[in-house]
């Protein structure tokens, strides 16, 4: 049953899932392998930069918390979108080869054993790479009025091509030398350890925030059908161009930094869907605040529970992901 929104209840859902966010970055501050206690971490962060806590703090713990909230919110966002772009509740930000593009450009670059920032780079231009091929494939059906057409060829056309980029990721992976396998399996998984540059997601994800909510009323109106949407006067055609780039530049940007962590973008969406309503004024920041604690918080059980091993992060999120999924699906039944 979709809840009805008002203002009042939108600010205390963004305030609730706001205070969870920051709740856990402070304990993914002060949690690892130097344990800080609330005054030790008041000290790091505003007086004490000297110490060897502080440079934990400063040059470790504070970029990868970062990352972790924004890729985790630039997956949920782009999820959001892509399930009403392609109007398939299991659509999430992989499903049309983006992951795959990125995936491959970095496997490749590892291969050549290149330093992180140039693998992230390699990463991005993959996923842009992916786009592109993606909507030149698909030119003629973007100027379709029939939206139910045009979403089944986007999904067709991007799951062939999702296919295509596992087929070469597996060929990348069958000849890498045995040194680099462990470095691409984590990335593959989801890694935040070498996440210097979350900054740049954060960005992102203000940019793609601030785009999509200038266009929420129009998802709203979308939401109703495609009729209803030419009838109030939507521009069902370009909204849809611009939902499609929306959500790819997010994923793009959080494939580039953490590498494929799977599930967010398919489970976040739904549950804040089913629990608070589907008015996308509402959804997309409460979405993002969802998704970006979820990831810190599955970062901080992947380098915490059986330390000094480090768990792949896409593992963690699978292992929350599955089962939390599974009972969204039996609650939609009832």
């Amino acid at each position: 049953m979709i809840k009805t929104m008002t203002l009042r209840r939108a600010v205390i859902i963004w305030s609730v899932l706001l205070l969870l966010a920051v709740t856990v970055f402070l304990a993914s501050l002060a949690t690892g392998s130097v344990t800080l206690s609330v005054a030790q971490l008041l000290r790091v962060c505003f007086g004490d930069e000297d110490s060897v806590a502080a440079q934990i703090v400063h040059t470790v713990r504070i970029p990868r918390a970062v990352a972790g909230f924004a890729c985790g919110a630039l997956l949920s966002v782009a999820g959001a979108l892509l399930q009403i772009l392609l109007r398939n509740p299991l659509a999430d930000p992989y499903v049309l080869g983006v992951s795959g593009g990125a995936a491959s450009f970095a496997l490749g670059a590892m291969m050549l054993s290149l330093p992180t920032l140039y693998i992230n780079l390699c990463a991005f231009a993959g996923a842009l790479a992916a786009i592109m091929m993606l909507l030149f494939a698909t030119r003629r059906t973007w100027l379709q009025r029939a939206s139910h057409v045009a979403s089944s060829r986007l999904l067709l056309t991007g799951v062939v091509l999702a296919t295509g980029w596992g087929a070469l990721i597996i060929l990348l992976m069958t000849l890498a030398p045995e040194r680099a396998l462990r470095g691409m399996v984590f990335w593959l998984v989801g890694d935040l350890s070498s996440a210097a540059h979350g900054w740049f997601a954060l960005i992102v994800l203000a940019g793609v925030l601030v785009v999509s909510l200038s266009v929420a009323t129009q998802l709203n109106v979308l939401l109703r059908g495609e009729a209803t949407a030419y009838a109030l006067g939507v521009a069902v055609v370009p909204l849809r161009r611009r939902i499609y780039w929306l959500a790819s530049l997010a994923t793009a940007a959080a494939v580039s930094t953490a590498g494929s962590v799977g599930f967010i973008g398919l489970v976040v969406p739904h549950g804040v869907r089913l629990l608070l309503g589907n008015d996308q004024r509402m959804l997309l920041p409460a979405a993002a605040l969802a998704g970006g604690a979820l990831t810190m918080m599955a970062d901080l059980v992947a380098r915490t529970v059986v330390a000094p091993v480090q768990l792949p992060l896409g593992a963690i999120t699978a292992l929350i992901g599955v089962p939390v999924f599974l009972w969204l699906l039996a609650s939609e039944r009832r």
